[in-house]
């Protein structure tokens, strides 16, 4: 199965003999621990999210279940945060087979955020910063809540894939890392501007946000002046009152701009927030699904991202939805609000999203 994009896992089928003999297994009544659906109780206990397939086909009269599962590209699934190896018939934790644990970390070559500060130390990353991650970090696994308390920081961290074995990584330094500590990323940059500007365009105000990045998400969406918004929907002449920006609109696009960014490049994630009710943020690096229509479009996350170890450490601390989702969402969002919907620009290697915050007819006058 070495280098094939697939594996499988079939009910039905005779392991020695390969025979089809059936199988009364039925993985979409089948219920799990609490009488959960026994899908949803896998997708919620693998981390990352991988998009399995369930089929259930009919052979010769006779049932059989394929599990279609995508082959790992950035980093082994783990299962309740332990990732396995399935070694001959046995299946053994993957830290006892440090051979073949270091041939799947060896994937990561390309992934800039997964890389190593090997000068930096637990020192590096800001104790705040490191409070806030353990907190969110149980809200989201509450099931671990009394095993988090246990575990010291090190622990901790690679636990939530923040660093690698106890080392310090650029994701590490871009989330958690004390301002003063990002001489560890140079030449590559981490600066988030936020800026605001008047209907004519001339800069009113301006602040610039270093990591760690946890905290900066917050700081940044208390600098976005979020005024309430009336207007008049059709049908009715009771007026509607709304922020101009939905903060999940706020939150996903700037925690977008921070997973996708190409720090390399050396560019500022920006945020321009216009006096014309428009709200923009802008990152470095190529839109790599190519289109905003194959995002929408698709039911699955994209087969490959820049920096998959930086989101998927975003996602574990709820900084981010699962890849993909989020996009859809910001469309829904605006579209209930009867605002216009989110404008992309994908030229210049860069990504630039436009959100207008009020109804471009049958509008009020802001309160």
């Amino acid at each position: 199965m070495a280098g094939k994009k697939f594996g499988y896992l079939v009910f039905g089928v005779e392991d020695s003999t390969h025979n089809i003999i059936g199988t009364s297994f039925s993985p979409k009544t089948k219920k799990a621990k609490g009488n959960e659906d026994l899908e949803h109780w896998l997708v919620s206990r693998l981390s990352p999210k991988i998009h399995f397939t369930i089929n259930e086909l009919q052979i010769d009269g006779k049932a059989v279940v394929l599990f279609e599962i995508p082959a790992v590209t950035d980093t082994p699934v783990s299962f309740l945060h332990e990732p396995y190896i399935r070694v001959g018939s046995f299946t053994k934790l993957l830290k006892q087979c440090p051979d073949q644990s270091r041939k799947l970390w060896q994937n990561r070559a390309d992934d800039w955020s997964a890389e190593i500060c090997h000068e930096a130390t637990l020192e590096d990353l800001d104790p705040k910063a490191i409070v806030v991650a353990r907190q969110v970090f149980a809200d989201k696994n509450k099931r671990l809540a009394e095993d988090i308390q246990e575990w010291d920081d090190i622990t901790f961290l690679n636990k939530a894939k923040i660093t690698i074995r106890g080392q310090i990584t650029n994701t590490a330094i871009i989330l958690l890392g004390r301002y003063e500590s990002t001489y560890f990323l140079s030449p590559a940059q981490a600066h988030i501007t936020w800026i605001l500007k008047g209907v004519d365009g001339i800069e009113k105000d301006y602040q610039h946000f270093e990591p760690p990045f946890l905290l900066a998400l917050d700081e940044v969406y208390k600098k976005i002046r979020n005024l309430n918004y009336r207007y008049m929907p059709a049908g009715t002449l009771f007026p509607e009152e709304v922020q101009q920006y939905d903060p999940y609109i706020i939150r996903e696009a700037l925690s977008n701009a921070i997973g996708h960014q190409d720090y390399r490049l050396g560019g500022r994630i920006t945020v321009v927030e216009k006096e014309d009710s428009t709200l923009i943020f802008q990152n470095s690096g190529e839109f790599i699904p190519k289109t905003i229509e194959n995002v929408l479009l698709q039911d699955a996350p994209e087969a490959s991202y820049r920096n998959p170890f930086l989101v998927n450490a975003m996602v574990s601390l709820n900084m981010m939805d699962t890849i993909g989702s989020g996009i859809k969402k910001m469309y829904q969002i605006q579209y209930k609000r009867f605002f216009p919907l989110p404008d992309y620009d994908l030229t210049h290697e860069r990504v630039r999203v436009k959100f207008t915050g009020k109804c471009l007819i049958r509008s009020m006058p802001s309160s």
